[in-house]
């Protein structure tokens, strides 16, 4: 059986950077990847998807755009081409069409079987990514046949999508992304609006990216919030990467006649329930961001940049209403449901007892119960970037520091997780 030190599952970001960081030591290790580098970048992202974040912030450790358009947001394909190229300068030992079967522990190391064969290794890392399985609500299993369910990484453009209006479910970046473009194309759409954080692409003539990293915001750890487990857990960020840096908010898509609904509650066949609340939960989000805005002002006062950004603008807000409690979708025409709710990880090649009651891996810094299992890419793992392209280098390192150290036997065993055992 073929022998390593280190096996990494998984040559996206976090795989990337975890190589590049080993190498640096000068640690053996073997990429696994199941497709192509980079792999759901290339089959699971809709043909007009840009980065969220701009393109000064595409950074790894040891490389970063370069480009003539540093404030501008790669496409899909451009991010796709920025990986491969990040793996052949750091000559990262990846096999690609290396899918992983199995996961075990055999006496004090690994064995790691694939559809190329088995390797054996000291150590694994998991860097499979945070988006892993798309999250669809128990309410799909009862919606009627007839109506098609799609998830965003099977989603393309509208033109793939059956005629007929759709129900859109989440209002976070990619709910409100495929929203309008579906409105754009034609389509009679309703957006179920639940839990999101709403802010603008620019603020007083700047990204709304650099002005969190001026506030500290992406150096934050898991250590320094009240309640880790809502802080990984918190909606996503209702934002755009458009070339034109516009927003696309609620205010917008309401423009564009798109139907604005609450959180999606139930389904029985073609009625579809929601929560009367919706106008609650777009102020609660308003006024998150209002507080957000509030210290950025602050921060332009006392750091002497106010008189050298743009005045602030006041932000819209939705036009009031009449909140729907229930819709017929057959009857309102929608012949599909968009599933924009988030993602979930499995890991059923995993044998390893580190999984907790949700099926989440447990870990401190990226270092897991098991001596030797580590994992790599998870959101909020330590940084409030760390699932960033920006932020996981810096696990990255710290876990490559760890891998040699254990090599060495100067590894220490991991402190708890701050979340602990939530039901």
């Amino acid at each position: 059986m073929e022998t390593t030190h280190t096996i990494v599952v998984g040559a996206g970001q976090a795989g990337l950077a975890m190589s590049a960081c080993l190498s640096e030591r000068g640690h053996e290790h073997v990429l696994l990847e199941r497709g192509r580098i980079a792999e759901r970048w290339h089959s699971e992202r809709w043909d007009s998807l840009r980065l969220l974040t701009p393109n000064w912030m595409t950074r790894l450790p040891g490389y970063s755009y370069v480009g003539p358009d540093p404030d501008g947001f790669m496409t899909a394909r451009q991010t796709a081409r920025f990986f491969a190229d990040y793996a052949a300068a750091v000559t990262a030992p990846v096999r690609e069409r290396t899918e992983v079967i199995r996961l075990s522990q055999v006496d004090d190391g690994f064995v790691v079987e694939t559809t190329t064969g088995a390797l054996r290794a000291n150590n694994v890392v998991i860097a499979t990514g945070w988006c892993d399985q798309p999250a669809i609500p128990a309410a799909g299993r009862a919606l009627s046949p007839d109506i098609r369910q799609i998830v965003p990484g099977e989603y393309r453009n509208p033109a793939r999508v059956p005629s007929g209006g759709v129900l859109v479910v989440g209002a976070s970046a990619t709910g409100v992304q495929i929203a309008h473009e579906l409105a754009e194309h034609g389509r009679d759409v309703v957006l179920a609006v639940g839990a999101h954080r709403r802010v603008p692409r620019r603020y007083r003539g700047l990204d709304i990216f650099w002005w969190l990293d001026q506030l500290g915001t992406f150096d934050r750890t898991v250590d320094d919030v009240d309640d880790p487990w809502a802080a990984r857990t918190e909606a996503a960020l209702q934002l755009v990467g458009r070339p034109d840096h516009t927003d696309l908010d609620l205010p917008h898509l309401q423009d564009q006649g798109i139907r604005l609904t609450g959180r999606l509650l139930g389904i029985d066949g073609t009625r579809a329930c929601f929560d009367r609340n919706v106008v609650a939960t777009i102020a609660a989000a308003d006024a998150q961001m209002e507080r957000l805005l509030s210290r950025i002002d602050d921060h332009a006062e006392r750091s002497g940049l106010a008189a050298e950004v743009l005045e602030p603008v006041p932000f819209r807000t939705v036009r009031p209403f009449r909140a729907v409690e229930s819709l017929d979708l057959a009857a309102a025409g929608v012949r599909s449901v968009v599933w924009a709710t988030g993602y979930r990880r499995r890991y059923p090649w995993l044998e390893l007892p580190i999984l907790d009651r949700r099926g989440e891996i447990r870990q401190r810094r990226g270092v897991t119960p098991v001596a030797g299992a580590y994992v790599l890419g998870q959101r909020f793992q330590h940084y409030r970037n760390s699932n960033f392209i920006d932020g996981v280098g810096r696990d990255a390192t710290h876990l490559a520091d760890h891998i040699v150290a254990r090599a060495s036997g100067r590894a220490t065993p991991p402190l708890p997780d701050p979340i602990g055992e939530r039901p």
